[in-house]
């Protein structure tokens, strides 16, 4: 769909009913996250995944009680190359009436794992507000996106009453922190109740707390396990030591090779994509990140050119010998995690490859290297000129009071190659709940409530703004 038209009746009237809807509803809503953020469902194999069963349920039943839709099911798909299923997702739908687009709306239901308990200020699967926020497990990432959409379709529902022709489809995934592994499964087995005119992705962030913001290019990933092995048995380092390499010093070598000495990367054949970034200064870096004092930022340019248009290497996990384990010995395998994020523009096929040969090419010592568990997402870059993004926007302006900002993430969401893939007619719009302090995957993870206020506003405004549009 390229060129809609607009027949609007009494656009005034009919929006402030709306807004109207959105404000008192936002009670329920905040006390149906609170009830979703106590389930922890987390898609991890080592946590109960009879939790994600109720995750589901619970948000299948929030989806019938708009009482708009025509179906509501609780669905898996197979895991593709494995004998496995994922984990539950809930696919809704309505049919469109009377000429009317149809929109998707996204989000996932399972959560990242808590961290340590002491490390929480409040328990984490136990929502508590202070501070004008809600804190838990999920209740940014992203049981809010969850809410913001069964919020805005209340409000909607509510206001427009037998005049609501909209088609809408919702899919509230159940594994996205676990790497989506069944989504494009999922894709092609339901792909006639999943298609859309526009794609809404509720799972991004705002540039702050006041400000909205339209996520329009997004960094790929490449997560892989790299184990480096120097010996076939351990053996006494003071016997040998010296003489011997062990897997720890061989791995330490190499990974500093992936850096220069101001932190960026240093991988040939990682590229970098050129584009102007908003002001964004260091000290706003060191709000939003808990950057120490005596830290000094990583890379070149300006900041958001690193965190947007720039690759990084991140080690996220490292198996060795335990410090309460330690004895005099000389390792003789060392296994690591790296996560590496790469710029828009780039294949995450391409990237993978210069990343293995370089560690291959500076390996020390002659060491093994081999390599397992690779998962590959490619990055994202939307197309601004389409008219679902045009409506997105004065949405967004009117529901926050505010002109939105277009926003880099650095983080990845994989799994928008596999909807663009799919449904190449319909205009994806990424947004989101966060604000740059909700520590997403951190512990004391939390909702913005005035934010949370705003995004559902926007988002029954845009469902309104749809609803007059004729196809």
């Amino acid at each position: 769909m390229t060129s809609p038209s607009f027949s609007v009746t009494a656009p005034g009237d009919v929006e402030a009913a709306v807004t109207a809807a959105v404000s008192t509803g936002i009670p329920a809503a905040l006390s149906d996250l609170g009830t979703l953020v106590r389930i922890p469902g987390i898609a991890w194999p080592a946590f109960d995944q009879t939790q994600l069963v109720r995750s589901a349920a619970a948000v299948a039943e929030l989806a019938e009680g708009t009482g708009v839709f025509d179906s509501v099911r609780v669905l898996r798909a197979a895991i593709p190359g494995t004998d496995e299923v994922g984990q539950p997702a809930i696919l809704a739908r309505r049919a469109a009436r009377n000429g009317k687009p149809t929109i998707l709306l996204y989000a996932h239901h399972d959560v990242q794992p808590p961290g340590a308990d002491e490390l929480w200020e409040t328990p984490p699967f136990e929502p508590t507000v202070r501070d004008g926020r809600l804190y838990g497990r999920g209740a940014a990432d992203d049981k809010a996106g969850i809410m913001a959409h069964i919020a805005s379709i209340r409000a909607v529902a509510e206001a427009l009453g037998d005049d609501l022709d909209l088609g809408i489809a919702m899919f509230i995934e159940g594994e996205e922190e676990y790497g989506s592994r069944s989504f494009a499964q999922f894709l092609t087995d339901n792909e006639d109740a999943l298609r859309a005119d526009a794609i809404v992705v509720a799972d991004s962030g705002n540039w702050d707390s006041d400000t909205p913001g339209l996520t329009v290019s997004l960094r790929g990933a490449v997560r892989f396990t790299l184990t480096v092995r120097t010996l076939d048995h351990a053996s006494h380092s003071g016997m040998f030591g010296g003489a011997v390499p062990d897997a720890m010093l061989a791995t330490i070598r190499l990974l500093n090779t992936l850096w220069d000495e101001n932190g960026s990367v240093a991988v040939e054949g990682l590229t970098v994509r050129d584009a102007a970034t908003p002001e964004y200064s260091e000290e706003t870096l060191r709000d939003e990140t808990g950057l120490l004092p005596g830290v000094s930022p990583i890379g070149d340019g300006t900041i958001l050119s690193r965190i947007w248009n720039k690759p990084s290497v991140t080690v996220i996990g490292v198996d060795a010998t335990s410090v309460a384990a330690a004895s005099n010995t000389l390792s003789p395998e060392a296994t690591v995690v790296l996560s590496c994020r790469i710029a828009p523009g780039q294949s995450a096929d391409d990237a993978y490859a210069a990343l293995q040969a370089h560690l291959r090419a500076h390996v020390p010592f002659g060491a093994e290297l081999s390599f397992s568990d690779v998962d590959l997402g490619n990055p994202f870059l939307v197309d601004t000129s389409g008219w679902a993004v045009g409506l997105v926007r004065g949405a967004m302006a009117d529901g926050y009071g505010t002109a939105p900002v277009d926003l880099g993430i650095g983080g990845s969401i994989p799994f928008i190659a596999d909807l663009v893939e799919r449904f190449p007619g319909a205009e994806i719009l990424v947004t989101g709940v966060e604000d740059p302090h909700s520590r997403a995957h951190s512990p004391n993870e939390s909702l913005h409530l005035d934010t949370f206020r705003h995004a559902v506003a926007t988002e029954a405004l845009l469902l309104t703004r749809m609803n007059e549009i004729t196809l």
